[in-house]
């Protein structure tokens, strides 16, 4: 146990001078149990040890894939550290560790004076199983970079996060009062292509070869063993992937996916409700409540921009990017959904059409609350830069 306090001090004096993520402010840290989920590489491990830095309490970070739980049990050696002290437990990926929401369940249950925060695969789900955590857990889900934030950490550009109706109502004043403060179009350019995930920080030159590897780690490491997939499956599941990828956005037909990859349809759309709860995918759909993955989904986008530069790095296609970074950005902070007209409802009351700078007004003409969000610098009346959606977090 001694390497685990070891790997813990660390770990928490590395992150000491580093930026936070926005959620960081978000987060009500006075709750019993938090668990913060998200796709690999967003920040999570380094947001919990930041608080772990600045807790009060005596505390300690385990990492669950560490192999020292592959023989001891997580609710013993929590017994064992609260014995000496320690009150502060940060549990690093749990979704790793079988047992996992019994195991919380039961310390959550067991000890009224300790604090658990962990962190997972956006693929889990605390209501899950017998070990309903739903009512015990405060559930956050951390996002990847939005605009302001790449710009906060790559360039040390400060600049305010925006309410949607601050920018439906005032863009035509925020945007001159901005673009001063970053070099418009390179700076939004540059994120499209490799801003999104933390890691682009390290090293650029790798950055797309480390997004492919997430992609396969999140399909064999965290879908496949949380939902018990079969190996065929999971080939099928990268199979669909790589089909989908090629023409997103993509207006499903169920029947003609299933055909070519010689999979039963249900099962079409239960992995491509996997490849969403994971963030590898964005599903769009007409209804945003009571959605079962049984309901075929009106478009299918990648989950961020830079996956659309992963996959077609000489041709992505623009229009498929300023459409995914829109839906991107704005299903962090609100519920996007598919309209008649248009290309996304939002909050079941604004109608948005994405383009470039010669987008006219002809699909959403006559449409109540309808507005264009264009790849433009400045904009006037409905006409709404596209970069401004990337201020909402």
């Amino acid at each position: 146990m001694e390497h685990l306090k070891e790997k813990s001090e660390r770990k928490a004096k590395l992150v000491q001078d580093k930026k936070q993520r926005y959620l960081y402010g978000q987060i009500d840290w006075t709750q019993r149990l938090i668990i913060v989920l998200g796709y690999r590489g967003t920040g999570k491990t380094t947001m919990m040890l930041q608080y772990l830095s600045s807790a009060e309490e005596k505390g300690i970070y385990l990492s669950l894939d560490d192999f020292f739980f592959e023989t001891h049990g997580l609710v013993e050696t929590i017994e064992k550290f609260y014995e000496s002290g320690y009150r502060l437990f940060l549990l690093d990926e749990v979704h790793r560790y079988l047992l996992w929401s019994k195991s919380l369940k039961q310390l959550y249950d067991d000890y009224a004076d300790i604090q658990l925060v962990a962190t997972g695969s956006s693929i889990m789900d605390v209501s899950k199983g017998n070990a309903d955590l739903s009512r015990r857990a405060s559930v956050y889900i951390l996002q990847g970079f939005s605009f302001r934030e790449y710009l906060s950490f790559h360039r040390n550009v400060t600049l305010p996060v925006l309410k949607l109706d601050e920018i439906l109502s005032n863009h035509h004043h925020i945007a001159p009062e901005l673009l001063d403060s970053f070099r418009y179009p390179s700076d939004f350019q540059n994120y499209l292509k490799q801003g999104y995930y933390p890691f682009f920080l390290e090293a650029k030159s790798t950055y797309f070869q480390k997004l492919q590897e997430t992609i396969r780690l999140v399909i064999e490491m965290d879908i496949a063993p949380y939902e018990e997939l079969q190996h065929s499956t999971t080939r099928t599941m990268k199979k669909l992937l790589v089909v989908l990828s090629e023409s997103v956005p993509f207006t499903p037909n169920i029947n003609k996916l299933a055909e070519r990859l010689e999979t039963p349809r249900n099962t079409i759309l239960r992995l491509l409700d996997y490849l969403h709860q994971a963030q590898i995918l964005q599903l769009l759909r007409a209804n945003t409540k009571g959605v079962s993955y049984l309901q075929k989904p009106e478009k299918i986008y990648l989950n961020n921009t830079n996956f659309a530069y992963l996959f077609s790095p000489d041709m992505a296609n623009i229009g498929n990017v300023r459409e995914t970074f829109f839906l991107n950005q704005l299903s962090a902070t609100h519920a996007v959904s598919s309209p008649k007209f248009g290309d996304f409802m939002v909050d079941d009351t604004y109608v948005f059409e994405i383009g470039g700078a010669s987008k006219t007004n002809g699909q959403i003409a006559g449409l109540p609350n309808a507005f264009l969000a264009l790849d433009i610098e400045g904009g006037n009346n409905n006409r709404i830069p596209l970069w401004l959606f990337g201020l909402l977090y």
